[in-house]
């Protein structure tokens, strides 16, 4: 009887082994999204100017200049001229809320404008139901660049 105890006992501990490291939230999408201490970073440039925000119903799709796929949530952005993979924090100058992104995509191509977010970084910042707002947009010096 003692046997059969031990023998569940140690049943057990292996499941929880197995399936303890299947419960870790890992992504491979929100780990660049959420690099640590991005207010430390140098900035290399600042851009002022107007952000618009677009998704996949307005890219017509999900493809973007970089080959990832466009996901509305995903806090990426488009830029007309910054290397794609390069790192930006957008500050809505109205209300003062920020966010750091990752150029995956080319655009806005529309006059006046200097940044093109997606639809969840305009959530995020508050614009969205706006549809344009006054940015700053500040290049940062990642480690990685």
């Amino acid at each position: 009887m003692n046997l059969t105890r031990n023998l569940k006992s140690v049943a057990l501990a292996i499941a929880g082994v197995i399936l303890f490291p299947s419960c870790a939230a890992t992504s491979s999408a929100t780990a660049k999204a959420n690099i640590k201490f991005p207010e430390f970073w140098p900035v290399k440039s600042v851009q002022n100017g107007k952000a618009s925000w677009y998704s996949i119903k307005t890219n017509f799709g999900t493809r973007t200049a970089s080959g990832q796929r466009l996901s509305n949530k995903a806090a990426t952005a488009a830029h007309k001229t910054l290397p794609l993979g390069s790192t930006v924090r957008v500050t809505n100058v109205a209300n003062g809320k920020a966010e750091v992104v990752t150029i995956t995509d080319r655009g806005p191509y529309i006059r006046g404008r200097i940044i093109d977010v997606t639809v969840g970084v305009a959530e995020r910042l508050g614009f969205a139901s706006r549809g344009v707002v006054p940015v700053k947009v500040e290049v940062l010096a990642t480690p990685a660049s």
